[in-house]
């Protein structure tokens, strides 16, 4: 493998990287240094999944990072791809065999072995298949002082808070998730087998886990029946209050249980026209997890009076009941059209930074109720919202900044439960027990109900709390371990942290557990008076909080550098946590001008490059990772992001600026390599308008990738690197 690995994945970032990934990989060759990109797109993975059944010559790239995750070389930047929803993933199979490749529809139906076998090489591909492969290691999330700098300012608008705002969030009071959870901590290396009994006594064993001994093994369920009237209660409250409807779910990330929870709440909203036309949507293959939008278009093959009999039922509910939130007024598209519009780590904080408020059916922004079934992480987003309403909005110019040391190595927590997670076909029971036949869990349930179990590896705990640690004597800034005392998982986490507090006090470290809610103010207390805090989390909040604090302190979570420390010894970069951006990919066909913003692939390419110097030695590396740091302060200070509107400097002008900013620092203060970028920084100095009048000059037209999901790379390139001068001095 070469030095680095740049993953190449899906959308935004995906189309961003024809421009930028030649610029990086020419100024590195320069250093002696190798990077290549490896594919885990989506349509990457579809065709390895099936490479058996095409011509053999569709690599697995995700198997072959998964396997360099384990080696102490690993240098991996890893852009953002897209965790696929079911009907991505229909469209994405739609074009890949519009393209040409001979691969199966995904069967929305099981009817024989071969449906059979179909759908679990596409279950390996739907959700989040790539972060639990990759991540092996925790996380380390934080501000760096250069966009710090810049974010003081330049502040981001951000909306006005007072305790007359009426925007709550809404979960469940019982038969949640977080009601239900059971913990252990294994004594000994064991297999436990999880099985379900149903009422006729007939016994089926749905998993068989290896676990490992002071693992963290948990299990809890939801009930559907308290989900549904929590549904019911909260939709009636929304419609009395005069607040919009807005249900936050990870339909992506949580690929087993939230599309069901999506689904309910669409069947109890619309529960009319279920009872009435039930038997119809049943005939169509009609399946409310996959939203509003698939309903729709499977009733379009009926006969006119009865699509419009429905369609009329639809409007009659909407009309009657609390206005839904919508992601796109101007097309009719509401929060329950389909389930990855609306992204709970990304929609929470941009409701919470636009005043509590969302677009409502006539485009104008109003007061919500945040819908957040499960309590267990619903509590911080109370918690932050009741903050903002007693002390107003935060000052952008004069806040702290919140870092995250995230517990994420081996699959830990619910982000590793998928294979875990089942429905309950009838009433019954799910019973989790060791091979030695000792019981370790048992619940009753009722079908429907979503059973779910996570682990966390005792290494993983151990190695985040030696990164908690590490983190604190770096930063010299007081840590708040998010653990709730009275959550059963918790309470084993805790018991584990006690046993190394001695470790912390020796240090010098302050350092607070608090609970979710408490943790949330007690951080916006600290960062008010302008001091930074260190966040230390489980998976979830994790990636919640790492987006909650960034969109509210820099208007983004991409800006963020995100390290994560293989448990290998090597290291993986990412690039920010602000998703594929699909709105932004969409413009960019639709008008030739992109406004993603690279900062978070500059950011990485800095760490990677300095782990590259300190791992290896190696002097090159850290003459790049020096200067480049130089050069996105550069970049910073001089505005050089993206700007929105067309016929503006877009994302290839920005990587434009950031190679220009980069090689004349390598030409000033790169020592021995400053002899070979004198001349490419010369050149791109002296022909800056010529080039951003090539590169603002082909906006204002539609383009053609030749597909979204997977774009033809000639046309790709060419749409991406259209100005000749530029690609003349790159190379």
């Amino acid at each position: 493998m070469s030095d680095i690995i740049w993953t190449k994945t899906d959308e935004a970032p995906l189309f961003a990287s024809y421009s930028l990934f030649p610029i990086v990989q020419s100024f590195l060759k320069k250093g002696g240094i190798e990077i290549e990109q490896v594919d885990i797109s989506l349509a990457g993975r579809i065709l390895a999944a099936f490479d058996d059944i095409l011509d053999g010559s569709h690599e697995d790239g995700l198997k072959i990072l998964g396997e360099l995750t384990t080696s102490k070389e690993a240098n991996i930047i890893k852009l953002p791809n897209i965790s696929a929803t079911i009907p991505q993933l229909n469209a994405a199979i739609s074009e890949l065999r519009s393209l040409g490749f001979n691969i199966p529809t995904y069967p929305n139906e099981i009817k024989n072995e071969n449906d059979k076998n179909v759908a679990s090489r596409y279950a390996k591909v739907l959700g989040s298949a790539v972060n639990p492969v990759l991540r092996q290691g925790n996380s380390d999330r934080r501000c760096v002082r250069a966009v710090k700098e810049f974010a003081r300012s330049n502040p981001h608008d951000i909306g006005k808070w007072s305790k007359e705002v009426k925007t709550r969030v809404a979960y469940m009071q019982k038969g949640d998730f977080y009601a239900n959870e059971r913990s252990i901590i294994s004594e000994r290396d064991d297999t436990f087998l999880v099985k379900f009994k149903g009422e006729d006594g007939t016994e089926k064993t749905l998993k068989e886990l290896e676990i490992l001994r002071g693992e963290v093994v948990d299990a809890t369920f939801m009930s559907v029946k308290e989900l549904d009237k929590f549904y019911e209660k909260a939709f009636k409250e929304a419609k009395q209050q005069g607040l919009l409807v807005s249900l936050h779910l990870k339909a992506t990330m949580m690929k087993v249980s939230d599309p069901v929870i999506f689904a309910h709440a669409i069947e109890v909203f619309f529960k009319e026209a279920f009872l009435e036309f039930g038997e119809i949507f049943a005939d169509l293959g009609v399946k409310a997890q996959n939203g509003l939008k698939d309903i729709f278009a499977k009733i379009s093959s009926l006969n006119e009076p009865l699509r419009a009999k429905i369609l009329a039922k639809f409007g009659e509910i909407l009309d009657d009941s609390a206005s839904l939130a919508m992601v796109d007024p101007s097309q009719g598209i509401t929060n329950f059209h389909v389930p990855n519009d609306v992204i709970i780590d990304a929609s929470m904080p941009a409701m919470i930074r636009n005043s509590g408020k969302m677009r409502g059916k006539d485009g104008k922004e109003e007061q919500t109720l945040a819908i957040i079934p499960d309590r267990t992480y619903a509590t911080l987003y109370e918690a932050c919202i009741e903050e903002l309403k007693e002390n107003g909005a935060l000052d952008v110019r004069t806040i702290g900044s919140v870092s995250n040391v995230g517990l994420m190595a081996k699959k830990a927590e619910e982000y590793g439960s998928h294979d875990k997670t089942f429905i309950a076909q009838s009433d019954g029971e799910f019973i989790v027990s060791s091979k030695n036949g000792d019981e370790i869990f048992r619940f009753g349930v009722q079908k429907g109900d979503i059973f779910r179990m996570t682990q966390a590896k005792d290494d993983a705990i151990e190695a985040w709390i030696n990164l908690a640690l590490k983190r604190a004597k770096e930063a010299k800034e007081p840590l708040i371990f998010w653990l709730d005392a009275a959550r059963a998982h918790d309470i084993n986490l805790i018991k584990k942290l006690k046993r190394r507090l001695g470790e912390f006090e020796a240090a010098n470290i302050k350092f607070e557990i608090l609970d979710y809610a408490a943790a949330c103010k007690k951080t916006l207390e600290t960062i008010r008076s302008g001091k930074n805090v260190i966040s230390v989390s489980g998976n979830v909040l994790r990636d919640y909080l790492t987006d909650l604090f960034p969109i509210l302190e820099l208007g983004t979570s991409s800006k963020m550098l995100s390290v994560v420390p293989l448990l290998s010894g090597g290291a993986m970069f990412e690039t920010g946590a602000g998703g594929t951006a699909p709105m932004l990919a969409k413009d960019m066909i639709a008008s030739n001008h992109l406004d993603w913003d690279s900062l978070g692939e500059y950011l990485a390419l800095i760490a990677s490059l300095e782990h590259l110097s300190a791992s290896r030695g190696d002097k090159k590396a850290e003459i790049l990772s020096r200067t480049l740091n130089a050069a996105v302060a550069a970049y910073l200070k001089n505005n050089r992001s993206p700007k929105s509107g067309v016929k503006s400097p877009d994302a290839r002008a920005s990587h434009f600026y950031l190679a220009l900013y980069w090689a004349d620092e390598l030409a000033r203060n790169g020592a021995k390599l400053a002899v070979k970028f004198s001349q490419t920084a010369r050149d791109l100095s002296q022909n800056e308008a010529e080039i951003l009048k090539e590169l603002c000059d082909v906006q204002g037209i539609s383009v053609d990738f030749g597909g979204y999901f997977m774009p033809d790379e000639t046309k790709a390139t060419q749409i991406m690197r259209p100005s000749k001068i530029l690609n003349q001095i790159i190379g």
